[in-house]
């Protein structure tokens, strides 16, 4: 997807959330409406003194506009190349990015070869799951992964999701991030 697809689909999506119309969204960033809608369009070219403006007046940071949309369920193989730092003692390898305002809480959890189905959490709340032993089924219920070893998912836990060992030794590190009250 292009810059300015990403960019347009974003300022589009923050409008929408935000309750602000078009028209008032043009004139509160000091650009026509005919330019922001082209934006939206994924049509325009803006600059960055317009890109400014547009997330002073959505009140969110310039990289709100710019980021790419993050996908549904992202699954990351313990082969795949990611970002990697090292240091003199420990080597991080980035996984995942969840944006966080609110509560985190991060659990050991064993889990066993029957199935078990989770119903919809709040909206909001996502889930990502490192698996540090064995195998694993898991995600939304409607379009599960296989997770091996190192593997790791994060998805969003508003949607029914499953979890479902395959090996009798299945273990992994779960991070649910719950959104503020209110969000």
């Amino acid at each position: 997807m292009e810059l300015t697809q990403v960019v347009g689909g974003n300022v589009q999506r923050l409008r929408s959330a935000a309750g602000i119309s078009l028209a008032d969204l043009a004139a509160a960033a000091d650009i026509s409406k005919t330019t922001l809608h082209g934006i939206e369009q994924g049509q325009g070219n803006p600059t960055l003194s317009t890109l400014w403006a547009l997330a002073t007046a959505l009140r969110v940071p310039l990289g709100d506009l710019l980021d790419r949309p993050a996908v549904a369920v992202e699954v990351v193989r313990a082969a795949d190349d990611r970002p990697e730092v090292l240091g003199e003692a420990v080597s991080a390898r980035l996984l995942h990015r969840l944006r966080a305002r609110g509560t985190v809480e991060i659990y050991d959890i064993e889990v066993a070869q029957a199935r078990q189905d989770s119903r919809a959490h709040a909206a909001g709340v996502q889930e990502c799951l490192v698996l540090t032993s064995g195998g694993l089924t898991t995600g939304p219920a409607d379009a599960p992964v296989e997770l091996d070893a190192g593997d790791s998912v994060r998805f969003d836990a508003a949607r029914p999701h499953l979890y479902q060992g395959r090996t009798g030794a299945d273990r992994a590190v779960l991070v649910m991030v719950y959104p503020e009250p209110g969000e």
